[in-house]
């Protein structure tokens, strides 16, 4: 890796005695989130400081696990999950920027960036809430440490830095954590799972047009709407996040070539990061723009996917906790249900499947016991078919849940449930 005029290349010894002249006491460390923590920073840091704070968003596993570490974040990830140093601070996700200025304010930055182009460097795959945290840290004059990654893809917009905003840098080569090709299910496959994704996924894209606008997330119901959109044209992306199924509408023609693909961070395979690497037609925008409901509310046939946990026969979901403990927390999507319903011929669908079978329960419940998440999205959609929800009165969206969106198992009850609500 060659290094630039102003990059202050150090060592993992030279970045221990940076941290250790500060004297710095249990202190706030935001750490880039999602797959892109930088872990040899993050080890450097742990080895040097006998307890800290660290806040990072939707963290994987391996994060430090020991006395003196507090885990504080707004998206609970699997590496924070479950824990009893956890705390958890409930924000939309376009909300979290503004914490660092406030509440939550960084007393050291650990990002994760690629190697220096032009005297520049950059957030790569993880944009989000670190513009907001860079900012703040600068105002407050808390150290900024880069793990500068040559493996890390170079992309444009707001995550692209000078490389003399860092007091230190800590160059590294090594691959991004990648998810590896989904699978397609065999022939004469039984995987219920894999049925009803498939089903889910192409009710949803039933109802999708050409030259729509997309947010999706990730995993198996994401995945196979995108599967049934590869026929469409002209559509765009603006998401909070995307994945592999970029990729592939890019792959079949299915997306407009003239319009730039917007989002703040992506996950996916070592083919996407090799794809996102200097391509102009991506840009990475922090989470203040990509999650600002107004600004979703300009893009045409807006089509916001998400998903939940449970929803009730009020259009209520839960998306967030489970026995009223944080599960994930809020993220985008409220955000993106707010604004998709106000864009023009925007839509906002939930996406779930009718049966939980793992607790073998019903995700369509008469009344959530748990907070709610979001409300009133456009339709909710399941394997058992299509409920309308906008526009509908409240009696009428209880009879389309049950009818069309609940399992059969679990219709009976439901009707109970109505009835006993007033809701019949």
């Amino acid at each position: 890796m060659k290094h630039n005029a102003g990059m202050k290349s150090l060592n993992a010894s030279q970045i221990a005695t940076l941290l250790q002249g500060r004297n710095l006491v249990n202190p706030r460390v935001v750490v880039s989130g999602n797959q892109a923590i930088p872990w040899q920073l993050l080890n450097v840091l742990d080895e040097t400081l006998p307890e800290y704070r660290i806040n990072a968003l939707n963290a994987p596993k391996g994060l430090p696990r020991r006395d003196g570490v507090t885990y504080e974040t707004s998206f609970v990830g699997a590496g924070m999950r479950g824990s009893g140093r956890l705390v958890y601070t409930p924000a939309r996700l376009s909300m979290v920027p503004l914490l660092f200025g406030t509440t939550r304010a960084p007393d050291v930055l650990l990002l994760h960036t690629s190697a220096p182009r032009n005297g520049k460097v950059s957030l790569g795959v993880e944009v989000n809430i670190l513009p907001a945290a860079i900012e703040a840290a600068q105002k407050r004059g808390a150290l900024i440490l880069a793990q500068a990654n040559s493996r890390m893809p170079y992309t444009f917009g707001d995550g692209e830095y000078d490389v003399d905003v860092f007091d230190g840098v800590l160059e590294v080569d090594e691959f991004l954590p990648a998810l590896p090709p989904r699978e397609a299910p065999a022939a004469g496959s039984t995987d219920a799972r894999g049925d009803s994704a498939a089903q889910i996924g192409a009710l949803v894209a039933s109802r999708i047009q050409d030259g729509a606008t997309m947010q999706l997330g990730i995993g198996e119901v994401p995945d196979a709407v995108l599967l049934g959109l590869t026929k469409l044209k002209n559509l765009g992306v603006w998401s909070e996040m995307f994945s592999d199924g970029v990729l592939a509408l890019d792959a079949a023609g299915a997306l407009d070539p003239s319009r730039k693909i917007i989002s703040s961070f992506a996950f996916g395979s070592q083919a996407l990061y090799d794809w996102i690497h200097e391509n102009d037609r991506i840009v990475m925008l922090r989470t203040e723009k990509t999650n600002d409901p107004a600004q979703i509310a300009q893009q045409p046939g807006m089509t916001s996917v998400n998903t939940a946990l449970q929803i009730d026969l009020f259009g209520q979901a839960n998306a967030s906790r489970i026995g009223a403990r944080i599960f994930s927390g809020f993220g985008g999507q409220t955000d993106f249900i707010v604004g998709a319903s106000h864009a023009p011929g925007g839509q906002a669908i939930m996406a779930l499947r009718s049966w939980h079978p793992k607790a073998q329960v019903s995700t369509i419940v008469g009344m959530l016991g748990e907070p709610t998440t979001s409300f009133q999205p456009t339709a909710v959609v399941t394997e058992q078919g299509v409920a309308e929800i906008f526009g509908y009165d409240e009696k009428r969206q209880a009879a389309m849940l049950i009818e069309h969106a609940a399992h059969p198992n679990a219709r009976e009850h439901l009707w109970y449930e109505a009835r006993r609500l007033g809701l019949t």
